[in-house]
This record gives C-alpha cells, structure tokens and sequence, in this order.
C-alpha cells in the first residue's frame, strides 16, 4: 500500500498563490507588479490569498526581530498590511476594470477638453514607498468618440495606479486604457508627483518632485494645440 504522504499534492491543497501563477502561466500571461490579474482569480481566493500573505507577512516581522505574540502594537499587523496590500492599495492588481458608461458624441465636439487635477496614490515598485500625486488629462474628441463621466476618469486613474508602479509606465498604460475606451484624435496626459522612496531613504530630498507627460495623437502632431494644453493646467496649478 502506498503511503499516503508520497501522493502528489492536487490543486487544492497548493497556496492559493501557486495556484494563480499557474493559471496565468498556463494562459502565458504576464504577472508583473503593475500588471492587472483579476482574470486568474477564482471566486472566494481573494480572501484565501489575504490569509497567506498575512501569514508570510508575520514571518517578516519576526525575521526584523519584532516580538509580535508580546508586543500589543504589532500583533494584528500582518493581518492588517495584508488586508490594505489587496483591498487598497494594491487593489488595482486583483479588481477588474471599474464599470464605465460610453456615450456617442451625439453634439460632434471636437474642441479641447481637461480633467483634472485628479489626486493620484500609488507605491512605488522599487521600494514599496508611497507615491503622491496629481494627473491633468487632455482630449481632443471627434465625431467618433465615446464620452465618459467626468468621475469615470478618477476612477480609471485609480485603477491603474493602485498597483506597484514606477510612474514613467502608469502614465502609460493610463493613456493607453483611456485611448481604447474614449478613442479621441488626441489625448495628453501629465503627472506630478512627490515619490517617498526619495523622502524616507537615500537623499531624503522632500522638495523634490517628478513631472512627465504622454502626448498621442493630435496632442504629438500638433505644438499649437500642446502648448494650449499646457498653458491652461499651469494656469490653474
């Protein structure tokens, strides 16, 4: 008779983690920091997947020399980095894409519209610090174009930049998710930001900040219109 320990181990009693590598490995899908992998998560591991990491969690603090069964402050901390790591900060990886509405562009605008500031949180991929920042957003719409809600373009930006990021790539893929949904002549996006891994460690600069832009379209063709972007949201920083 064979023993039942030298069985192979089935799916089920894999880490829940293990099992969605697998899944998105077999679908050859990336899992990169910033990546969105809320199609591999089956119903009810979400919650399996909090339990894990907080269990791992626990065994950081006690590599850091924490006494976390004796010290009052730490002893639920794990459990509560590992609750904000999925459901808020980190969310943008384990959440689908927020619902959004569309609306034909019924009026034929085709004049420069901006959103912002839109208040932007994030954490850097490099050292897990806060990023803090504001995000403008220009579109020149045509005749084609689908029109969201104003608060739907918060929503999106939350969406990307509550995963690790490096900002350079969220404005990125921002632009590139606000391309497909609105599909507009031409879109513009720039970022602020104050990066904490600079204040907490390193320089520990406080004042510096770091500003990019994304110009696709009309925006990249024509300077005119950039610089009229760029002269109305520096006129209402």
């Amino acid at each position: 008779m064979n023993d039942l320990s030298d069985r192979p181990a089935s799916a089920k009693d894999l880490p829940v983690s293990t099992r969605i590598r697998n899944r998105l490995r077999k679908k050859r899908l990336q899992f990169l920091a910033n990546d969105n992998i809320a199609a591999a998560i089956e119903p009810g591991e979400l919650e399996e997947l909090q339990e894990e990491v907080a269990t791992k969690m626990r065994a950081v603090l006690e590599s850091l020399v924490i006494d976390v069964d004796n010290d009052h402050n730490t002893q639920d901390t794990a459990r509560r980095v590992a609750k904000m790591y999925l459901n808020e900060v980190f969310r943008g990886r384990y959440s689908v894409a927020p619902s959004v509405t569309e609306f034909p562009n019924a009026s034929g605008l085709s004049e420069l519209m901006i959103v912002g500031p839109i208040t932007v949180r994030s954490a850097c991929s490099h050292h897990f610090c806060p990023i803090m920042g504001r995000i403008w957003v220009g579109v020149m719409p045509n005749q084609h174009s689908n029109l969201i809600g104003l608060s739907k373009y918060a929503r999106l930006a939350e969406w990307i930049m509550s995963r690790p990021q490096i900002q350079e790539e969220a404005i990125s893929q921002l632009a590139d998710v606000f391309t497909e949904m609105v599909k507009p002549d031409g879109l513009a996006l720039v970022m602020e930001a104050d990066h904490f891994c600079m204040h907490w460690r390193g320089v520990k600069d406080t004042g510096a900040k770091m500003i990019n832009s994304v110009m696709r379209g009309s925006f990249l063709k024509n300077a005119a219109l950039r610089r009229e972007f760029l002269a109305l949201i520096a006129s209402k920083s």
